[in-house]
């Protein structure tokens, strides 16, 4: 029997009956198939089969799909300026998508798995109300998502705006995929360095650690890793959101082959933040002695004054290596070095973010030791040129998982994954704090002020048009101990064979 559509039918006459087909029958049937192959809603979708014509049977075995039609919903500003702006009602609660079956959703990539052990710490006790109030006592502000919404309370001032563009991103989650998120009630610290000891919340007596989100962690603490705020811009200095940043990138990668760039290691920073980028400098090219390096300061307010004419991103890809090396904490300056083509030189790195931990020595990156950076990087250099079409897949590998496993699509699926994960093991139900202030990307954008514009033009440049018409990827299951530990072995064995083979150069020099 047929199902759906009203252009399906069933003839039938009773069995006893075996009169001919009449010309006026068959007539009918030629005009219905007619129909049925010119409709535009049939073309190259549909199977139609029949069967025992003579009895008048007609069974449609598949019927056609039809396409979901991507919509945008524009921001509803308003156009009175001493009004307030309000959040709109009418933004869809929910959205279907072009999904089948959930199975059908493609796996996220392999670093999603870190999702797990980040949240790992509450599998067995789950989360709180008082292990999220401990919480409070580090975070920047509070968000809470109900039915949908968005509420935030500040606690203290943020560093430049870096608070602001964190919610203007989890703002766009929830215009992409709109009533999926569960309920839930987080504190987000936006300092560098995380704080939450793993070591005070061991033994039998302890109690749970609190949950606490920020962009980074190292091997000694429990924060909670999420993206940071420079995927939808950085408006203090310029740098465009993310999307924009990787198109602008990968012309830059095709404006200089390989081959034909700069034989040295190269570095532009703020060496002034941490120690070990001031002792970097000294690695730089001088009378004496050249290292294979070629380092720079940047002085970002003078940048400021001069427009950033000097500070383009995708103008910095001249150079076969580029380097990575900390700030005061991690830096967001990684994805952005990863994304060119140069092989990425890593200074033994003390802090993670969310997608690093999926990266391999050797494989994406080459590892520098951090306690002889000179010689280190100067092993580098002569290594890569003297294995170039190595050195060149090193380079090709990182910046195609930059392209296409850390794509905006897989920034969210990412957020997506890790809130709805955090939110089940929530033992209680979240509420909006008194003084929290309902948030939407109208209040938050449509009269945007500062920073001679750019911070209003980065949240329209990375504004989530609408619905997404495809769900999630699917989240991976955890590591298994065992391919855990497989893992992180083979990350130790790389640099351990890195560092091998840097000794005996230098001891082959010696000899000379």
């Amino acid at each position: 029997m047929l199902h759906g559509s009203g252009l399906a039918r069933y003839f039938w006459r009773p069995p006893l009956e075996r009169n001919p087909v009449t010309t006026a029958t068959l007539l009918v049937l030629t005009v219905f198939l007619v129909a049925v192959f010119t409709s535009s809603s049939w073309t190259d979708t549909s199977r139609l089969s029949i069967e025992n014509l003579t009895n008048k049977t007609i069974i449609i075995s598949e019927m056609p799909k039809i396409p979901i039609r991507k919509i945008e919903i524009p921001l509803n500003c308003t156009s009175n300026k001493n009004q307030t702006q309000t959040c709109p009602t009418n933004y869809p609660k929910t959205f279907q998508t072009e999904d089948l079956e959930p199975s059908s959703n493609p796996v996220c990539p392999d670093y999603f798995r870190w999702i797990h052990e980040d949240l790992r710490p509450w599998k067995t006790s789950g989360i709180t109300r008082d292990m999220v109030e401990t919480a409070k006592r580090k975070a920047t502000f509070r968000l809470v998502i109900i039915r949908g919404k968005a509420y935030v309370k500040k606690y203290r001032k943020a560093i430049q705006t870096r608070d602001v563009f964190t919610i203007w991103g989890i703002l766009q989650l929830l215009r992409k995929y709109p009533g999926r998120l569960l309920d839930l009630e987080i504190m987000f610290d936006t300092e560098d360095r995380p704080v939450i000891r793993s070591g005070d919340y061991q033994g039998p007596k302890s109690t749970g650690p609190p949950p606490l989100f920020r962009y980074c962690g190292d091997e000694k603490t429990l924060d909670i890793v999420f993206p940071d705020w420079s995927f939808w811009g950085w408006a203090e200095i310029n740098i465009k959101p993310w999307d924009s940043i990787l198109k602008d990138i990968k012309h830059g990668n095709n404006q200089t082959k390989w081959i034909d760039r700069e034989p040295y290691a190269y570095w532009k920073g703020n060496p002034f933040v941490a120690k070990k980028r001031q002792d970097l400098l000294k690695c730089n090219v001088s009378d004496q002695q050249d290292w294979n390096a070629r380092l720079f300061i940047q002085d970002w307010i003078l940048e400021g004054q001069q427009g950033f004419k000097q500070s383009n991103i995708a103008d910095q890809c001249t150079f076969r290596y580029k380097i990575y090396i900390e700030g005061y904490a991690w830096s967001v300056s990684e994805k952005y070095i990863l994304a060119c083509d140069s092989v990425t030189f890593v200074v033994q790195p003390e802090f993670y973010d969310f997608f690093m931990r999926g990266l391999q020595p050797v494989e994406h990156y080459w590892p520098i030791r951090d306690d002889d950076k000179c010689r280190s990087l100067m092993f580098a250099v002569h290594w890569g040129n003297d294995h170039k079409k190595k050195a060149q897949e090193i380079g090709k590998a990182a910046s195609s998982f930059m392209q296409e496993q850390l794509k905006m699509d897989y920034i969210y699926d990412y957020m997506y994954h890790l809130l709805n994960e955090y939110a089940k093991l929530l033992k209680f139900e979240p509420r909006i704090p008194e003084g929290a202030m309902e948030l939407c990307s109208e209040v938050m954008a449509c009269n945007a002020e500062g920073l001679e514009g750019r911070k209003k033009k980065f949240m329209m440049e990375s504004l989530v048009k609408g619905p997404s018409i495809i769900s999630p990827c699917t989240l991976p299951p955890p590591y298994e101990p065992q391919a855990l530990a497989a893992f992180v072995r083979r990350k130790i064995n790389s640099i351990f064979q890195v560092n091998e083979w840097e000794k005996g150069y230098w001891k082959s020099l010696n000899k000379q």
